[in-house]
């Protein structure tokens, strides 16, 4: 199981939200490439960034501050956040970024999720965020009707990458992440599922690990807190 360090960009700064609440931002590091190096130091193997005043906007608003982490680090680095258009999906891919994270296109679009897998092989994911099983979008800020299993099974053969699933209630607020909900996702379907949202120390990890199923898993303010090491993680989930 693959552990990515988060780096959450807002106003070019590396932030931690509680629960998706922009109001309710923790600035964790100034300089979000000096917080990508650190990560890479301590041995990870991806970084994943997102673009958060971008999800509000509907297009990139970090740019700068992603570009910075790109120039900084040798890692893949996935990116999700204000992208919305082939355009925008074909800029991120030119300029390093490894794989991109498609969210509220995959609800209002999917025929551009598709038409991207299709021209980016292995470089397209979606970010499935939920509240109670229920697909969120716009940056978390727009509940729909759509059932998360559902959505994914729409995906099956469209050839994703991955499916980064986030329990937004879990998300930042250090009370564990959603074991079963993810676990249950992993197996109605195909594609690799990394879980997001509450992981917050070795035994979340070892959790989502044991279940057999998770392919990866996505940690943010315990690693700016302290209450995770990253180096222990990655040399506990090796």
């Amino acid at each position: 199981m693959i552990l990515y360090p988060a780096i959450d960009l807002k106003d070019g700064q590396a932030v931690r939200l509680l629960r998706g609440e922009m109001d309710k931002a923790t600035v964790f590091n100034t300089d979000p490439a000096a917080q990508a190096r650190a990560f890479q130091d301590a041995g990870c193997q991806w970084l994943h960034l997102v673009d958060l005043n971008g999800a509000f906007a509907g297009q990139p608003v970090n740019g700068a501050a992603v570009e910075a982490i790109l120039a900084a680090t040798s890692v893949p680095a996935q990116l999700g956040g204000g992208i919305r258009d082939m355009a925008t999906i074909e800029g991120w891919l030119t300029k390093g970024i490894a794989r991109v994270i498609l969210g509220t296109v995959a609800v209002e679009n999917p025929a551009l999720v598709r038409q991207a897998a299709a021209a980016f092989p292995g470089q397209v994911a979606v970010g499935i965020d939920a509240r109670k099983g229920r697909v969120a979008t716009k940056g978390w800020a727009e509940e729909t009707d759509v059932m998360v299993t559902d959505l994914a099974a729409a995906f099956e053969d469209a050839g994703v990458a991955a499916i980064i699933y986030t329990d937004i209630d879990r998300d930042g607020a250090m009370g564990g992440p959603n074991v079963a909900a993810t676990a249950d996702l992993a197996r109605a379907t195909s594609i690799p599922v990394i879980a997001s949202g509450g992981v917050s120390s070795l035994a979340d990890l070892v959790a989502l690990r044991d279940t057999g199923v998770i392919a990866g898993a996505i940690s943010g303010r315990a690693l700016y807190d302290g209450a995770l090491d990253l180096a222990e993680a990655l040399n506990a989930l090796a």
